[in-house]
């Protein structure tokens, strides 16, 4: 206990009781005690808050890794889909042409006509 022992504790209750008296010693002594308390119980609280702040953030980079995960998988998935269309020998992978916003390119009209 910070390095204090017993003969150590007794010369500072003898010094406290001669500075305070002996009526005003217990009321020091409560209010050191009530003082204690109340920052037991704030430093608690702080702690509590800080506990459920990192929760929170736990929670924020879960769902972050979630989110790559699932970009992930949606990539995967369409990824089979465009293989599948180059095996399958589709116009536009014969014909060498692409489409823009829904309509043929010249190139891709050139080419199969």
């Amino acid at each position: 206990m910070f390095g204090l022992g017993i003969p150590e504790l007794l010369i500072i209750f003898v010094i406290a009781l001669i500075v305070f008296g002996p009526k005003k010693l217990p009321e020091l002594g409560k209010s050191i005690g009530r003082a204690m308390a109340e920052f037991k119980k704030a430093s608690e609280e702080f702690q509590e808050s800080v506990r459920a702040e990192m929760k929170e953030v736990e929670k924020t980079a879960d769902v972050k890794e979630e989110m790559k995960q699932l970009e992930q998988q949606v990539g995967q998935l369409d990824q089979p889909t465009d293989v599948k269309n180059e095996q399958a020998g589709s116009p536009e992978a014969q014909a060498g042409g692409t489409k823009q916003d829904g309509e043929e390119t010249k190139e891709h009209v050139k080419g199969s006509a």
